[in-house]
Order: C-alpha cells, then structure tokens, then sequence
C-alpha cells in the first residue's frame, strides 16, 4: 500500500520489504524500511513464544500514536533508569557514586558521592559570609554576590575522599565489592568560582603567609590547614557544579576546591580563611586524617591523590552471558596532572597491555580507559593500573604496605582486580 505521497505505509512493512530491503543493499545491509519490518517481526516472534509458554504478554502503546508529555519546569530521570547512590558510615555519614552506572566522566550533580561529619547545614545565600583575614593588609567580609562579581573560573575536576578504596587495602577483601562500594567516594563534575590567588591578592595577603585556615558553616566547625603555595596555584572559591549552584550536600552555597587534593581539604559551606605563617594543627588534621607509620611517626598533609584506576565494566555482580568479545572499561586518575597510560592485564598481571584512554584527557580529572578482550570462556583475572605524567605508576597492595605499614587508613591506590569464573561470575579480587 503506498500512502498519499507515495512512500509504502506502515502497515505494508512485510517480509516481501524485508527481503527487498536485503536485495537492494547488496546483502551487506539493510534498508530504514527492512530494518523496522525485522523490528516489527521480532516483536511478533517474542509474543509468539510468550503465548506458547503460557504468558500473558502486554503491548506496550505505540507511542506514535498518542501525545508525549508536556515540558516540565525540572527534568527527571526515565523510570526505566535509576542509579542510586549507596549509604554508608554511622548516621549516613557518606553516600558512594555507583561508578558502573555512569558514562563518560562527568557526575550527574544528584549522584555525586557525599562525606560529612555532622550533617548538612541549610544556609540562606543572602545572609552567608565569607571572612578573609589573618596576615592581610584588608580584612574582608565577602557576600555571596560579592564573589560572584570577580572573574570566574571553571573546570572539569574530580574529588575523592582519602578514605577511598579502603576495602582494597583489607588482607581480607569482600569478594562482593562493587566499584561504586570501593572507590565510590569519587566524582567528577565542572566546578565554577572565583580563584583564590584572586581573592587573596584582593584583600592583599603578606608574602610570609605560607598557610590558611580553611573553616566550615557545618555543626562539626570542619577545618583544615592549607599551604599558600595551592591557593596561588589552582585553589578556587567554587559556587557552582555542572552549570548550576553547588547542592547544599556539596557546600552550598560556596566550598573551597584543591584540585587533585583529598576531598575532606576542600571544606565545605566554606566561613573563614585566615592566612598565617604556619599550620593551625585543627583537630581534623590531627586526630584524623594522618597515617601511623610502622616508625612511630605519622605522615601528615599528604593532600595529593595519587594515581589510580579502577574497572568497572565487567564487574560483580554481573556475570558475563558466553565467550567472545568483551570491552574492559573504567576510570583513571591522579591529583598531580595528566593520565600517561593505562594498562590492563587479564592474565593476573603476567601480562600487560595499553589500553585505550578516551578523550578528553584533562589534568585533575578523571579519564576513560577501554581495552578490547577475547574471553576464552576460562578462568582470568582482570587487573587495571595508572601511570601518570609524573611517572608515577599505581602499585600493588604489598608495596603500599611496605610503605605504610598495617596502621594506615587513607590514601590507598593499590591496583583493583575482579576475578572471572569459568561460569561468567565475577568477584572482587585486587592484588
């Protein structure tokens, strides 16, 4: 049947179209007309088989033939689709970024993994305040609009929490582990503000200020101590995530950001910066967030993130269907620059090979990586290790502990691993 313009109607799609269809591509292809006949034949099939096994199948409507939905004033999700994050800590102190679920780099702002430690303050944007002071020739009290008139700067950037990756570290690690339950205190959004060095030059900072105090708005009076050095380099004011105001669980309305630093540095809902000539020892930098040492001593301000990677695809708890081609994919990243390399080994580590890392390839940012697999239907093993441009290359969990010793919570990149059964099942196993 044609329609009044001449073209076959819908209904006319049959097998003859099919076959036409094959004909017309020479047999390598097939035609927009062959391809929805072959849709159209499949749906049949499938409800065919349903019915011979006692189904009730339901036709899903035609939405060509009804009228979609209206615009609405805030888009959501399909209901089809519906990544969550994970909860954790006392209290709920943390939630992780299911890492498996995502694409590309970016971290849709509501998915963002969260870390507090006594809740999240709700602050009125018109009356928040934000005091410089300290060794300054002009002690400061910015508003909310005040920052916003100075020159902005954006970037795309990760965050992790030091605590991340600490089931790796285990010498007993849950074969159950899901990427989003071990490095899921990771995110990467594009952060907007104002650089600090232009805040600091502003109210005009002394040049034997070599530290700030960084102090939070929340009940915990979070506070960190921060070398200049990182406010004249990247360090910014940010009030802004993925093009829209920073979410109260992220600071708002403003946080400091240390690109490449550990998350719990970039303190939040962000009050008081006061420059000094020497660290303030706040009690979040002493009683936590330090490393024992086998020695005796204790590694303190070890803000850089070092390099890592981890798989995410394939991973527990999904199981892997028959034997053939398989794409390796996750994430690389690293506090001091650039991603150099990746590789990935299927072998437990007997063997290496480079995989592809997807642009863009930022600095402070994570990075895809993929690598093209033959599985042979047996067992493997699947490892992923970072280099940096630093040349700085990811270790085992062996050589962290060397470094470390037993007593150390943060910081741990060792290298990921999932273990493949001959069955397709996949468990969590780092080396």
């Amino acid at each position: 049947m044609k329609d009044r313009n001449g073209e076959h109607a819908p209904e006319d799609l049959t097998g003859n179209d099919l076959e036409d269809g094959i004909e017309a591509s020479g047999g390598s292809g097939l035609t927009r007309r062959a391809l929805i006949a072959g849709a159209a034949a499949a749906a049949g099939t499938a409800i065919t088989a349903g019915a011979t096994r006692g189904l009730v199948v339901q036709e899903a409507p035609d939405p060509t033939k009804v009228a979609g939905a209206r615009p609405v004033v805030v888009g959501s999700r399909s209901p089809h689709e519906t990544p969550r994050k994970l909860l954790s800590g006392s209290m709920g102190g943390s939630s992780r970024t299911p890492l498996q679920d995502l694409h590309g780099i970016m971290t849709p702002a509501d998915l963002h993994f969260e870390r507090h430690h006594h809740g999240i303050p709700e602050i009125d944007p018109a009356r928040y305040r934000l005091l410089i002071h300290g060794m300054v020739d002009r002690p400061t009290l910015f508003t909310l609009e005040d920052l916003k008139r100075f020159p902005q700067v954006s970037k795309l950037l990760f965050i992790e929490c030091s605590g991340n990756g600490g089931g790796a570290y285990s010498p007993s690690p849950n074969p159950e582990n899901t990427p989003q339950s071990i490095d899921g205190l990771l995110s990467t959004s594009e952060w907007s503000g104002v650089a600090l060095s232009t805040l600091f030059e502003e109210v005009g900072a002394h040049a034997d200020a070599t530290w700030f105090l960084a102090e939070g708005s929340d009940a915990a009076v979070m506070g960190r101590s921060i070398p200049m050095e990182k406010a004249w380099d990247d360090a910014m004011i940010a009030y802004a995530q993925n093009g829209e105001a920073i979410r109260p669980e992220q600071g708002y309305p403003a946080r400091v950001f240390l690109p490449g630093w550990e998350g719990n540095a970039s303190v939040k809902w962000v009050r008081r910066l006061e420059l000094s000539d020497r660290p303030s020892m706040f009690r979040d930098e002493t009683s936590k967030y330090t490393d024992p040492l086998p020695d005796g001593t204790a590694r303190q301000f070890s803000f850089v993130m070092d390099a890592k990677s981890v798989i995410t695809y394939p991973t527990y708890p999904r199981r892997l269907s028959e034997p053939g081609f398989v794409e390796i994919s996750g994430y690389a990243w690293t506090g001091r620059g650039l991603i150099e390399r990746v590789e990935v080994s299927t072998d437990g580590g007997d063997s290496w090979h480079d995989a592809v890392l997807q642009e863009p390839v930022l600095p402070k940012c994570t990075t895809r990586f993929r690598h093209g697999w033959e599985w042979d239907g047996g067992p493997a093993h699947l490892l992923s290790r970072a280099t940096d441009e630093t040349g700085y290359t990811q270790p085992v969990r062996q050589q962290v502990l060397d470094a470390r010793g037993p007593g150390t919570r943060y910081h741990s990149n060792a290298i990921r691993g999932w273990r493949v059964a001959s069955d397709g099942s996949i468990a969590f196993a780092p080396v």
